[in-house]
């Protein structure tokens, strides 16, 4: 059995620089503490070539020309380990989550699909690297061994079985971790190294320090061993951008929001997922609530930071991050924050990718992904709750709906016809009624003698009642505000000269408005 170890370095640098590419190859300073005492936590290469050390505050740090400042962020850090755990979910389902800049994997018949692990370390480098991550990568028969050697060689590294006492004997002693106490201890003792470590005799390491020190001797002897804590996967992917200045303009939003969709698409894609739901989540600048009065001496307030929410649904899972932001852009042009954005946040829930077969006996049917973005801009003109598709509402109301999302449902089977042997189905003989509505409704003016329509007329065209039916009295919602109730007629009627016009309509007298209007007409 073979474990595969994937260690970030500089992970704290690396989370900043995978939400702002630029950074990469600048002097890059972390800062970290209380707002008054910042002080330096981490320095890339560059910055550090310069001078910058760690435990420097933050004027210090400043001093040095062209060094970029950040401060740390919980949340971008949280989103690399995530994007850590996908890439290594993406190889193998059983993962441990060791540490925030660790993971360890079980490489277990992962060479019949991948190749040797050679390739293996190599295919886990580069879907690291898609995600914005630089990664160390060593694989062994001892857990521990690859666990301290990729946080000591960049990789891919492969340790053979029987080889790893002799791997570990140069690797500083500090790899393996041991508390302050034990540390100090081995300091004293001259020991800086794994191999003299492994080198001290086990009874009398054991009466001076206890059993840490045989846990460790055992690892720098590359015997320590111990089982692999899984990590159940999650479904649910997150990415953060904090900005330095508030963003106003919808295009410069739209590149930050492309840079999130990306990365969230990227391991969302890794996981041979599709996204299903995005919920975009943007904390708001804060207000000035008033201005400075000098006859009252009242300072300028801040009013609390407002956030802004905009769920988008997708009634077919995706992976396009370029067609998210469309719809997301069209979304935020329809209804934008009402401030300048300072913070981001995007959540994805996934689903698994729909696979659609084509068939041959039928026309090729528009992309399903074309279609929700036509949707969406449809939507952006006459207004969200005016697209989608009809839902009767359970009511006695004629005529009562709401729209729902459209979603595409499959092609169902169909029978065929056979009209060379001149087989009709049954049903097409049937004749059927269509009912036209008019929507609105128009409003008419109605003529009656004892209470039946006699005369209709509306836009100028009077129709005489040649056969009236009714009325059917209905009613409901009368807990609500505004109930209804109407008495319904159906009216042949007939139009002088006028053919067209003439046939089966329905007409309406509302209660409550006392009002006529013609509802629609028979086909």
């Amino acid at each position: 059995m073979a474990f595969c170890a994937i260690f970030v370095p500089d992970f704290l640098l690396q989370a900043v620089i995978r939400s702002e590419p630029a950074l990469r190859n600048q002097p890059l300073v972390l800062l970290d503490g209380p707002a008054s005492t910042f002080r330096v936590i981490a320095a890339s290469e560059a910055a550090r070539q310069l001078g910058v050390t760690a435990g420097l505050t933050k004027a210090a740090a400043a001093e040095f020309q062209g060094v970029q400042i950040r401060l740390r962020n919980r949340e971008q850090e949280a989103a690399a380990h995530a994007a850590l755990l996908d890439a290594a979910w993406s190889i193998s389902p059983r993962v441990e989550n060791t540490a925030i800049d660790l993971v360890t994997m079980d490489g277990a018949g992962l060479t019949t699909l991948f190749g040797s692990y050679e390739e293996i370390g190599l295919q886990l480098q580069s879907r690291c690297l898609d995600l914005g991550l630089h990664v160390h990568v060593a694989v062994s028969e001892n857990l521990e061994t690859a666990r301290i050697v990729a946080c000591a060689h960049r990789g891919p590294t492969i340790i053979s079985a029987g080889q790893e006492a002799q791997c570990l004997k140069p690797l500083p002693v500090d790899l393996l971790a041991p508390s302050e106490e034990l540390t100090e201890v081995l300091r004293h003792w001259g020991i800086t190294s794994c191999g003299a470590l492994a080198a001290l005799p086990l009874l009398s390491l054991s009466e001076c320090v206890g059993q840490e020190g045989v846990r460790l001797h055992a690892i720098a002897n590359g015997k320590g061993n111990r089982a692999l804590i899984l990590t159940k996967p999650v479904h649910s992917f997150e990415e953060f951008l904090e900005l330095d200045d508030a963003v106003e303009e919808l295009e410069p939003l739209s590149f930050l929001l492309g840079r999130l969709l990306d990365q969230l698409c990227a391991r969302v894609a890794a996981r041979a997922l599709a996204v299903r739901t995005i919920r975009l989540k943007f904390e708001l600048q804060p207000a000035f609530e008033e201005a400075f009065d000098a006859s009252r001496e009242v300072l300028r307030v801040k009013q609390p930071a407002g956030t802004f929410h905009c769920p988008l649904n997708l009634p077919r899972p995706t992976q396009d991050a370029k067609l998210l932001l469309k719809l997301l852009r069209l979304r935020l042009q329809d209804k934008p924050p009402n401030a300048p954005v300072q913070k981001l946040w995007i959540r994805a829930d996934t689903d698994r990718p729909l696979a659609v077969q084509g068939s041959l006996f039928l026309p090729a049917a528009p992309d399903p992904d074309k279609l929700e973005l036509t949707l969406a801009r449809i939507a952006s003109v006459v207004g969200e709750n005016n697209v989608g598709s009809a839902e009767l509402l359970d009511s006695h109301r004629p005529d009562a709906f709401r729209m729902q999302t459209f979603a595409a449902k499959g092609v169902a089977s169909q029978k065929t016809v056979s009209v060379a042997s001149g087989e009709i189905p049954e049903e097409l003989h049937k004749a059927k009624i269509g009912f036209r509505y008019f929507r609105p409704p128009l409003p008419v003016y109605v003529a009656l003698d004892e209470g039946h329509p006699t005369k209709v007329s509306w836009k100028a065209n009077i129709g005489k009642v040649v056969h009236a039916s009714g009325p059917w009295r209905l009613s409901g919602q009368w807990w609500e505000e505004r109930p209804w109730q109407e008495d319904t007629w159906e009216v042949e009627l007939s139009f002088a000269g006028k053919t067209p016009l003439s046939g089966t309509y329905q007409i309406v007298f509302d209660v409550l408005q006392k009002k006529w209007f013609v509802r629609g007409s028979h086909d």
